[in-house]
């Protein structure tokens, strides 16, 4: 079955770095786009970024563009969020999730994900 697995989230001080990870299991990891989403603190779910399958095509949530980067490992089948010069806002937990093929198109409409993982906490705070 398909899975998905977070982690890496923890506390961070503003103007720090993390990096956080998503194993997938259960499906051809390569063939997907996948995406992060977060939802912070009694917000609604904000799409974060997304990554083409083969990991050249990467976009970003204006929120976080130029300081997040996302990447893959498709040999590892493992997702990845590196997360720098955070901000108190960005404090939320992390979901990744995978776009089905056929929404690849509107791979930011988090309403079109078919799988998601559990999510890993991040809080950016002094």
């Amino acid at each position: 079955q398909v899975q998905l697995v977070e982690s890496g989230g923890g506390l961070v001080q503003p103007g720090g770095s993390l990096r956080v990870s998503c194993a997938a299991s259960g499906f051809t990891f390569s063939n997907y786009y996948m995406s992060w989403v977060r939802q912070a603190p009694g917000k609604g779910l904000e799409w974060v970024s997304a990554i083409g399958p083969s990991g050249t095509g990467t976009y970003y949530a204006d929120s976080v563009k130029g300081r997040f980067t996302i990447s893959r490992d498709n040999a590892k089948n493992t997702l990845y969020l590196q997360m720098n010069r955070l901000k108190p806002e960005d404090t939320a937990q992390y979901y990744c999730a995978r776009v089905p093929s056929e929404h690849a198109s509107t791979y930011w409409v988090y309403n079109e994900y078919d799988y998601w993982g559990q999510g890993t906490q991040v809080t950016v705070s002094s």
